[in-house]
C-alpha cells in the first residue's frame, strides 16, 4: 500500500507540474512583453538621466550633474509650479463640480439624460482637437469667445486669453474643465447608483432635509468613488501634455510650461538652443515619474480611507 500511495503522490504531483508549466507558458507573452517594452525602458531611461546625451552618438555618462542643473534651472522650477498650480486647481473643479452636477441629476430633472449626453460629447473629442478648438475660439483677435462678450456690451472683458501671462493658465483650466467634466459626473452619477435608498428614507423620518442627506449620506458614502475621480485627476494633472501643447506650447513666456512641454524641448531641440538634450529631458522625466509615485500613494492612503465608510 505505501508503494501504491508513493506511485500515486508522484503522480499527482507531476500532474500539478504540468499544470504549472502551461499556466507559465499562457503568461509567458505578456511577460516578456512587459520586460523588453516596460521594465527595459523604465530602466534605460534612469540610466539616460545619469549621462549627457543628444539622442545620437554614445552617451557620455555624468552621474547626477543633470539633477544638479534641475536645481539651478529657472525654467524648471516655473514648469514645476505650473504642474502643480495646474494639478491642485484642476483636481479641486474637476471633483466638486462633477459631483454637485451627478447629485443634482440624480434628483430628477426633468431632461437629465439629454443632459447627461451633452456633457460627454467632450470627451469622445481627443485632446488636440479640443486644444485647437479652443485655440481659434480664445483667439484674441477673431476668437468668438471675444467677439461674443462685445456683442453684448462687455467689451472691457475682452482679452488676448492666451497670449496674456494673467490668463492663459486659467483659460486652460477652463478648457480642461469642459472637456472632462461629463466623464467624471458619469463615473459620480453611477456611484449614486449604488446608495441604499433607505439611508435617506430613514433620513427623511427623522427630520433631515436635502442639504443634510447630501452632507451626512450622500458625500460620504462617495467616498471610495471620489478617491477613484481624485487619482484620475492627480495623475492626468502631473502629466498634462498635448492640451497644453497644442495651445500654447507652454507660452507665452514659459507661463503655461508645465514639466511634459519642457521636457519635449528639451529632448527635441526646440528648447536647448535646436541642441536635443534627451539625457536632460530624461531626468526631467524622472522627476514627472516621481510625483506619478506619489499619486499612487495617495491612491492607496486615500482606499484605505474609504474602506472605513463600511
Amino acid at each position: 500500500m505505501s508503494l501504491i500511495g508513493a506511485i500515486r503522490a508522484d503522480t499527482q504531483r507531476a500532474a500539478r507540474l504540468r499544470r504549472s508549466a502551461v499556466g507559465y507558458l499562457f503568461i509567458l507573452p505578456i511577460v516578456g512583453f512587459f520586460l523588453a517594452f516596460v521594465l527595459y525602458p523604465f530602466i534605460r531611461s534612469f540610466y539616460i538621466s545619469l549621462t549627457r546625451w543628444a539622442g545620437y552618438g554614445t552617451p557620455e555618462f555624468i552621474g547626477l550633474r543633470n539633477f544638479d542643473a534641475l536645481l539651478h534651472d529657472s525654467i524648471f522650477w516655473t514648469a514645476l509650479k505650473t504642474t502643480l498650480t495646474f494639478t491642485a486647481i484642476s483636481t479641486i473643479l474637476q471633483t466638486l463640480l462633477p459631483m454637485l452636477l451627478a447629485i443634482l441629476l440624480n434628483a430628477g430633472w426633468r431632461g437629465g439624460t439629454l443632459f447627461r449626453t451633452l456633457l460627454f460629447i467632450p470627451q469622445v473629442v481627443s485632446l488636440v482637437v479640443s486644444g485647437l478648438l479652443w485655440q481659434l475660439l480664445l483667439d484674441g483677435n477673431f476668437g468668438i469667445v471675444n467677439r461674443v462678450l462685445a456683442d453684448v456690451g462687455l467689451h472691457a472683458l475682452t482679452r488676448h486669453w492666451l497670449a496674456d501671462t494673467h490668463t492663459v493658465l486659467a483659460s486652460i483650466l477652463a478648457v480642461s474643465l469642459w472637456q472632462s467634466l461629463g466623464f467624471y459626473m458619469l463615473i459620480f452619477f453611477a456611484g449614486l447608483q449604488g446608495i441604499d435608498r433607505t439611508l435617506y428614507e430613514a433620513a427623511r423620518v427623522d427630520g433631515a432635509n436635502r442639504f443634510q442627506e447630501m452632507l451626512r449620506i450622500t458625500v460620504p458614502m462617495l467616498r471610495p468613488v471620489t478617491a477613484v475621480v481624485v487619482t484620475l485627476n492627480l495623475i492626468g494633472g502631473v502629466k498634462v501634455f498635448e492640451l497644453i501643447y497644442v495651445m500654447t506650447g507652454g507660452g507665452p513666456d514659459h507661463s503655461s510650461e508645465v514639466l511634459g512641454t519642457y521636457l519635449y524641448g528639451l529632448a527635441f531641440g526646440s528648447t536647448a538652443g535646436s541642441i536635443p538634450a534627451v539625457g536632460y529631458a530624461t531626468a526631467v522625466s524622472v522627476v514627472v515619474f516621481i510625483l506619478g509615485m506619489a499619486t499612487v500613494v495617495a491612491q492607496f492612503w486615500m482606499t484605505r480611507r474609504s474602506r472605513n465608510v463600511y
